[in-house]
């Protein structure tokens, strides 16, 4: 038992020193754990993209409601474009954010964009205008529970208007 016992002591000593406050110490002997093998940070390499959205934001906003969900609640927007034939229409927020994450801004209110793409300006949908009555846009965004507690407000931009739902 002896003779296990001072090889186990220094063998600890040894690999204490390698980790701790004293990686850098001279207790270290091959330096492990110093030095910064990781990122500072979390952001991207080339930081996060202020790419706001190139859409155009869409005619008007008609307008917006809350729908319950079991996790949160849903947020209808009705819009009428300028013409027919827009696609792809999605609620975006207005400040840059990292993808999946919806935050509002320091004041409380969650700003949001209606962004659509248009028809291309030499087919027959960009030549007819938009009937309120049958070319109504739908766009929805679902916000969990966790979302909605730092939200007081949410204020939906569209081309000609801005429309604001308070919780």
């Amino acid at each position: 038992m002896r003779r296990l016992t001072l090889p186990l002591l220094i063998a600890t000593l040894v690999l204490a020193g390698c980790g701790g406050r004293f990686s850098d110490s001279g207790w270290n002997p091959l330096r492990w754990g110093s030095g910064s093998s990781g990122p500072k940070t979390l952001e991207p390499d080339g930081g996060y993209t202020a790419g706001t959205d190139q859409r155009p934001a869409i005619g008007q906003i008609v307008s917006a409601r809350w729908e319950p969900l079991s996790e949160g609640r849903l947020l209808v927007v009705q819009a009428v474009p300028p013409t027919k034939g827009y696609s792809s229409v999605e609620l975006v927020t207005m400040t840059p954010q990292p993808p999946g994450r919806i935050s509002p801004d320091a004041d409380g209110v969650l700003r949001l964009r209606l962004v659509g793409v248009p028809p291309l300006p030499d087919s027959d949908a960009a030549r007819m205008i938009a009937n309120p009555a049958t070319d109504t846009i739908n766009a929805a965004m679902s916000l969990s529970h966790v979302q909605l507690a730092r939200i007081t407000a949410v204020e939906i931009v569209g081309a000609s208007n801005v429309g604001t739902l308070r919780r």
